[in-house]
């Protein structure tokens, strides 16, 4: 038989049982006072993870005893979307639906909602942990209320981990001594579904000696550094998985990239963001190696952007393969760093003369401008002039690398600039 977990078992049923976010749902508080009377607004609660936020909605489904149907943004689409709205029709009160990390929806998904939304049909609650105002249209948003849920502090994860004591205590028919809970309140960093998954974890991890649990800061190091091998959007594992991604694209192996892309996308991880670190690799680590890579790149991102989970990972592999196969340079990133350093050594160096822009008679009579030779009026639309500060002439901080691509463009700019750059 199944064994529910932990988290899910301690979730609260009712508004008094629940923990946090006193702003919103504490006596007293809008929220609240809309949920008690039976009115609530479409609405929208942003916060990050493991703070409530799937369980308020829950509590709210619960107290209006309205028709209440769940979607995952991950894994649904507006087929989805169209059979609830048709459903939700038969009720006369209207029906909630509460939608999980909308930020996933794409545009035509969330244009989906409108007129639902708009003629009372569904009473929106979207969950999600990025800023609505970036990733819900502005349509949508305009017809819901807004709620930010905030981490939960100390108080609140310490009253959670002696309710989840005497629930454990009581199903397991043990005693749980918990000597010291600093190193479970650090993991959970606020989440109180980590909280709970880590405890759980711990107490179970060996069996009870003479009917008794002992668990203190170091026990839990060692349980979790063993166990608790989860992916984590916010955590250490998910700054581990997305270097070794795009170490794996900047080594050129277009099948470890693949691997732990697939890692970030089981773990739910955002494709925007993949997306754009893979915008930022394109140009740091591939450049004009393979100026195509920059363009892939972004057209991803803005694909990603488009179409979201679940086929968005089509996308983000073909993108991944691409750059890891792609061949390398770092030198535009060289160049750019070399150039701030020298600024920062030499600080704001007069512009040439020749190359000052003229718009005043005066400016002209001060020479801004004298000396410019137009690139265009000359052969192969180039003019030998100087455009570096006297005090640096001749510094080279372009130093293409060694690829078919870079190999020529060094070629055309030795022959432009002779010995100059030393090309």
């Amino acid at each position: 038989m199944q064994t529910i977990p932990l988290a899910e078992q301690m979730r609260p049923r009712t508004l008094d049982d629940y923990l946090g976010q006193e702003h919103i749902v504490g006596r007293d508080a809008i929220l609240r006072k809309a949920i008690e009377t039976g009115n609530i607004p479409s609405m929208i609660f942003w916060g990050p993870p493991g703070v409530g936020k799937t369980t308020l909605a829950f509590i709210i489904a619960e107290k209006l005893n309205r028709p209440f149907f769940t979607l995952s943004a991950i894994s649904s689409g507006v087929k989805d979307v169209r059979e609830i709205i048709a459903n939700a029709r038969e009720s006369a009160a209207g029906a909630i639906l509460f939608i999980d990390e909308i930020h996933r929806f794409n545009k035509s998904q969330q244009d989906s909602l409108l007129g639902a939304v708009e003629r009372g049909i569904i009473t929106l609650i979207g969950a999600t942990t990025e800023n609505p105002s970036f990733e819900v249209i502005s349509p949508l948003l305009s017809r819901c209320q807004v709620y930010i849920l905030k981490d939960l502090d100390l108080t609140h994860l310490t009253q959670l981990l002696l309710r989840a004591q005497k629930r454990l205590e009581q199903e397991m028919g043990i005693t749980i001594d918990l000597e010291e809970n600093e190193a479970l309140l650090r993991i959970s960093g606020g989440d109180a579904r980590k909280l709970l998954n880590a405890f759980e974890l711990v107490v179970t991890y060996k069996p009870p000696e003479e009917g008794k649990v002992r668990i203190n800061n170091s026990i839990v190091q060692q349980v979790i550094q063993k166990k608790l091998a989860i992916y984590d959007k916010s955590g250490e594992m998910h700054f581990d998985v997305i270097s070794a991604f795009i170490k794996s694209i900047r080594g050129s192996d277009p099948n470890a990239a693949v691997y732990w892309l697939a890692r970030m996308v089981e773990g739910g991880e955002d494709p925007k963001f993949i997306a754009r670190r893979m915008v930022i690799l394109a140009s740091e680590d591939i450049g004009n190696a393979n100026p195509t890579a920059l363009v892939l790149a972004q057209s991803c991102f803005n694909a990603v952007h488009t179409v979201g989970y679940p086929e968005c990972r089509i996308i983000l592999s073909q993108t991944a393969i691409y750059l890891a196969s792609s061949p390398k340079s770092n030198a535009s990133y060289a160049a750019i760093s070399m150039a701030q350093e020298t600024v920062r050594k030499t600080g704001d160096l007069p512009v040439p003369l020749a190359i000052r822009n003229a718009p005043t008679k005066l400016m002209k009579e001060l020479g801004y401008g004298e000396g410019y030779k137009y690139a265009h009026s000359y052969g192969g639309n180039f003019a030998d002039l100087e455009f570096l500060p006297d005090n640096i002439t001749g510094t080279r901080f372009y130093d293409p690398g060694s690829n078919a691509r870079e190999n020529e463009m060094r070629a055309r700019l030795k022959t432009l600039w002779k010995n100059k750059y030393n090309y």
